[in-house]
């Protein structure tokens, strides 16, 4: 007997840095933990946006029971990831995603569902940002859909740009 189908969790950031891991370790020497980007997105709304449970369960279109779940199993990796250095990807997931620019239907074209757009770029520069924006003389400019702010430098001090998401 199958369960009730698994509901697709609305995501509004989709992160330009897909890993992270620890300083001065080989790749070699590492286990890896990953969070899904439904994982990212609550750890987003609850722990940066400052929203409770139940406003940050309503954007991400799920039950407040199911949005604790996810944010416990995020936060569990994240500890896990820090306390035994571990490496991090954020990737995958069963969520849907609006247009870049907030607009559009939910659930369709090419950035809905499972691990949906990882193919372009994996995950890189795809959305999450409208400006990219220098770290050290603060200078912003249009975020190119497709590039990531990383890849660009600033043109007045020629500092690396970041994702005004970032900082």
């Amino acid at each position: 007997m199958l369960g009730r189908p698994k509901r697709k969790r609305m995501i509004r950031f989709n992160p330009e840095i897909t890993y992270f891991k620890p300083a001065g370790v080989p790749m070699r020497e590492l286990s890896e933990e990953n969070l899904a980007l439904d994982e990212v997105e609550a750890i987003r709304l609850y722990d940066l946006e400052d929203l409770n449970q139940e406003e940050a369960a309503e954007k991400m279109h799920i039950s407040r029971i199911t949005f604790l779940r996810i944010l416990h199993s995020a936060h569990k990796k994240v500890a896990k990831s820090l306390i035994f250095g571990k490496a991090i990807s954020l990737k995958g997931g069963d969520w849907i995603m609006p247009n870049f620019d907030g607009t559009g239907p939910r659930g369709q074209g090419s950035m809905s569902g499972r691990r949906a757009g990882l193919g372009r770029g994996q995950g890189q520069g795809l959305g999450g940002t409208r400006e990219c924006v220098c770290p050290e003389c603060g200078e912003k400019m249009p975020h190119t859909k497709g590039t990531p702010c990383s890849e660009i430098k600033c043109s007045k001090c020629g500092a690396v740009m970041r994702g005004e998401f970032c900082k």
